[in-house]
């Protein structure tokens, strides 16, 4: 994208306005859309960071205390506390019966693997879920129940509950009961706390929280057979340590979940089949009791809520899951940008700057007309003016206004310079004054600038010297940030040197340049003539005609050393309003330009290289950048922060060697780069939010208007270089830019 007018507020053709009530309600669908958007965005990724424990997780684990407030019974007796209505009761599993349990899952890899083999062998177990594992592989808790498996709580996301509050604890059963209920459709009473052990390992710590969960209707499970597989240490030795002694009924504690499960799925294979030889019957908790179901059935309101907050998860691991292929994608748009973008330029700097490159036998010497569409620019088109008198090349400036209201005209009337004509209209629009323009031009070669722009004695003759080469049909020059003493000012001088300077190096090599800028741009006349002009069809009729030129087989290239100093927007309203229009005004662009995908000539090759580059770089990778920063964030606020932070500064550093370079090629003062991490983080915001702003008009069939910038006419050109107002001082003041 580069630099455009932003005078006109109207043009003939255009739709009637809609009625009050239609314009509300696209204003609140252009306006609203992209804070809702975002906020859902945000919201899918904090439910990503709560069912992932990256939100409220707590791994402090507590150390053993003192026993002598934990009753004796409980000490002595098995591994099934009871503590409901002031009960304190243990129980311990019959003789031959074993009760597998498998806590910290779901694990979407393991669980079924393990599943499998119970069901093979006929066998039941209980499996200890987390709430969070639950939440994120819902079917998995479902096919438990089905097979005829118990599932009790392990928590939501495994805290020791030792170190919670009443509150806390709470908080992660009844959560827990939520992804049971959306996930199975039930409600159980077992439970076991992360991090227990045997009966006789009840502390003074621990023994309240047991007390509490057994007020609340749960019984605790902990056990009295401990396989240790977590710590792999190999089938022979799992198996050894699961099997009870003597034929005692035992609670085997495995896993599921929670890393590489492998062994203690080869050891299952074969350590039910030697149970069932010894007479030992493997079933579910209740079943080895001979008690009442856990399980209890849940309807109603309570059964909605559950599939509602499954519904939510599910959604939110979707939405991270594309989110993920989203920065994979941007990631490789961005790297490969830059790297063409470094490639390309340095080749293209090289080919200009070669002491035998020519574009032509001969230089262009012939006069040009330089048309200067104007509307309300009274603050700046004596400047504008005034800096073409100093031409090094031959011109006649022809001043376009279009219906201005603030006396434009008659100030460039009342100069009295040489060569100087003004024509009046109506207003119509910048594409119908343009056309006014060219009509009244007396030379082939026509100059297009903006009335708020001013340039330097040389930029004439360099921008019309291509036109030696009768290919060309257009020439891009370089446009400047005159206006850079304020920060946004910086930030847009920034943004066109590296951003938009780079890139028309780099689409000069591959010949599909997308934008002549309206600030400074030549056009062959007979190009013009065939493709019919100036259109009003889009809100950027230079990306528009720039377009049409490559459909026609005319070739587009950069005069770097054609410069023009342009007034850019000075609050944030205004630089809204310009780049939502120039953002629009692509998309209006490369939609009617969009046949030439499939057309033969010149017209299939801009439309097979040069729309799908365009596409890529300035409508789709700026759309999907954002994730970078969301990511950014997300991962600073729930890690990993440190590679987080590193891997945002590798991306930033990437962006400071291109934009070093572009400064380089561009012999700008490094000085200004000192702002590029903070327009990184600010600027471009507005950024991303002003193109998804646009994206949701096209999506809404809104139309937008031209919308006049205000300007305050400090871009002058005393002699060869542009001078600027400072920043303090009575206003008056001026210094000279660069």
């Amino acid at each position: 994208m580069a630099s455009r007018t932003s005078r006109h507020h109207s043009a003939p053709g255009a739709r009637r306005p809609a009625a009050p009530s239609t314009r509300r309600r696209r204003l609140t669908l252009r306006y609203l859309l992209p804070s809702l958007l975002l906020a859902a965005l945000m919201a899918m990724l904090m439910l990503h960071g709560y069912v992932h424990s990256e939100i409220l997780a707590d791994h402090r684990v507590q150390p053993s205390a003192a026993t002598d407030k934990v009753p004796e019974r409980i000490l002595e007796g098995g591994p099934v506390i009871d503590t409901r209505g002031g009960r304190t009761t243990s129980l311990s599993v019959p003789d031959h019966r074993l009760v597998l349990t498998f806590d910290d899952g779901p694990d979407p890899i393991w669980t079924p693997k393990v599943l499998d083999v119970l069901k093979e062998h006929h066998a039941h177990a209980v499996f200890f879920v987390t709430g969070t594992m639950a939440s994120r592989y819902p079917a998995l808790v479902e096919r438990m129940v089905a097979e005829g498996h118990e599932v009790g709580l392990h928590t939501f996301n495994h805290p020791d509950l030792s170190y919670q509050s009443m509150k806390r604890i709470d908080w992660e059963l009844s959560q827990s009961q939520l992804a049971l209920a959306g996930a199975a459709g039930i409600r159980t009473s077992l439970f076991r706390p992360p991090y227990s052990s045997f009966a006789d390992a009840m502390d003074n710590k621990s023994w309240p929280v047991t007390q509490y969960i057994g007020a609340r209707g749960y019984i605790t499970v902990v056990n009295n057979t401990d396989s240790e597989d977590w710590q792999k240490p190999g089938v022979d030795e799992i198996i050894r340590r699961a099997t009870p002694k003597g034929g005692k009924g035992a609670i085997v504690l495995m896993h599921d979940s929670g890393g590489d499960r492998h062994q203690t799925v080869r050891a299952l294979d074969t350590f039910l089949p030697q149970l069932q030889r010894q007479g030992y019957d493997v079933q579910n908790l209740t079943e080895a009791l001979d008690a009442p179901s856990a399980h209890t059935q849940v309807t109603g309101l309570d059964l909605w809520k559950g599939k509602a907050w499954i519904c939510l998860v599910q959604a939110s691991e979707k939405v991270t899951d594309v989110l993920v292929v989203g920065i994979a994608v941007v990631g490789v748009l961005v790297i490969s940008r830059f790297g063409l973008m470094l490639l390309l330029s340095a080749a293209h700097a090289r080919r200009l700057r070669n002491r035998n490159f020519r574009w032509g036998p001969e230089l262009v010497t012939e006069p040009v007309s330089v048309l200067v569409p104007a509307y309300n620019e009274a603050k700046c088109i004596e400047n504008t003016v005034r800096s073409l008198m100093t031409s090094e090349h031959p011109i006649e400036v022809i001043v376009i206004d279009d219906g201005s209201s603030d006396g434009t005209a008659r100030i460039v009337e009342g100069l009295r310079l040489p060569n100087v004509r003004v024509v009046r209209q109506l207003n119509a629009g910048k594409p119908a004054a343009l056309n006014r323009g060219l009509a009244n031009a007396r030379y082939d070669i026509v100059v297009m600038m903006d009335g708020d722009t001013v340039f330097e004695p040389a930029t004439v003759r360099e921008l019309v010297q291509p036109f030696a080469d009768p290919s060309v049909g257009a020439v891009a020059g370089n446009a400047k940030v005159g206006n850079r003493d304020s920060l946004i000012g910086a930030w847009q001088h920034i943004e066109y040197v590296m951003g938009f300077n780079l890139d028309r190096r780099m689409y000069d090599i591959l010949r599909c340049m997308p934008t002549i800028p309206g600030a400074v741009g030549a056009f062959r006349r007979s190009a013009l003539e065939r493709v019919g002009g100036m259109s009003d069809d889009t809100l950027a009729e230079d990306t528009d005609i720039t377009m049409a030129l490559h459909r026609d087989g005319w070739r587009v290239v950069y005069a770097e050393k054609a410069r023009a100093w342009t007034e850019a927007p000075e609050s944030v309203q205004q630089l809204w309003s310009q780049r939502y229009r120039w953002s629009y005004g692509t998309m209006q662009a490369i939609w009617k330009h969009r046949r030439s995908v499939v057309e033969r000539g010149p017209s299939g090759r801009f439309g097979r290289v040069g729309l799908p580059l365009v596409s890529l770089f300035m409508v789709l990778a700026p759309l999907l950048a954002p994730l970078i920063d969301v990511f950014l964030l997300y991962g600073v606020v729930f890690g990993p922060t440190q590679k987080t932070i590193a891997a945002w500064l590798g991306v930033l550093a990437i962006q400071a060697a291109c934009a070093a370079y572009a400064f380089r090629l561009d012999r700008e003062r490094m000085t200004h780069l000192i702002s590029l991490p903070l327009q990184q983080i600010l600027y471009r915001q507005l950024m991303y939010v002003v193109l998804l702003q646009s994206w949701i008009t096209a999506l809404t069939g809104g139309r937008l208007r031209w919308q006049k910038l205000r300007r305050t006419g400090v871009v002058e050109a005393p002699g060869s270089i542009p001078r600027q107002r400072t920043t303090s001082g009575s206003g008056n003041e001026r210094r000279p830019v660069g």
